[in-house]
């Protein structure tokens, strides 16, 4: 069952990167160390829900989409305070997490409303979620986030930019 696999395998390397984010706090400078216990709190959590989308998959052999979504309402966020977190040295306002913060539990609630409520209405829920969406992504890749993240350059620059490229191409 290559479906049941790939939920395991996406667990153990979930948990992995939770164990290495961990340990490895106290390796970083302090003004990061939240940031990593973001990182480690994300990839547990998505360790958790995989194993559990695994057995409902197992049990159903159906798309676990009530999983997919309560594990992305809780890690798709915590991403935006990912992107805060990084730019804060270079000045960024709680302002900036609020917006991405917002826009992404718009874009979660009306692409779940899309897929398992209101199917019948999927193509306009699709179109809200997708403007949210593209709104994150236009913040972070050419808004004031880039900003900022320009401005710092460095190791501030190298990491917005992984985050950029895990929101176009992971979400």
């Amino acid at each position: 069952d290559y479906v049941a696999f790939t939920f395991f395998v996406g667990c153990m390397a979930m948990m992995a990167a939770s164990a290495f984010f961990f340990l490895s706090m106290n390796n970083f400078d302090r003004k990061w160390k939240t940031s990593i216990l973001v990182s480690g709190l994300i990839t547990f959590i998505a360790a958790v829900h995989y194993w559990y989308m695994r057995d409902y998959w197992a049990a159903n052999g159906e798309s676990p989409t009530f999983f997919r979504y309560v594990d992305w309402i809780l890690t798709v966020p915590l991403m935006c305070v990912e992107f805060y977190l990084i730019l804060k040295v270079a000045g960024a306002k709680k302002s900036l997490m609020w917006k991405l913060i917002i826009l992404s539990v718009v874009m979660l609630v009306t692409g779940y409303l899309g897929e398992a409520v209101y199917r019948d209405q999927a193509q306009i829920w699709g179109l809200i979620s997708g403007i949210a969406y593209f709104a994150i992504v236009y913040e972070i890749w050419f808004g004031g986030a880039k900003k900022l993240a320009q401005e710092a350059g460095g190791a501030v620059l190298s990491a917005h930019k992984t985050l950029c490229w895990f929101v176009l191409v992971g979400w």
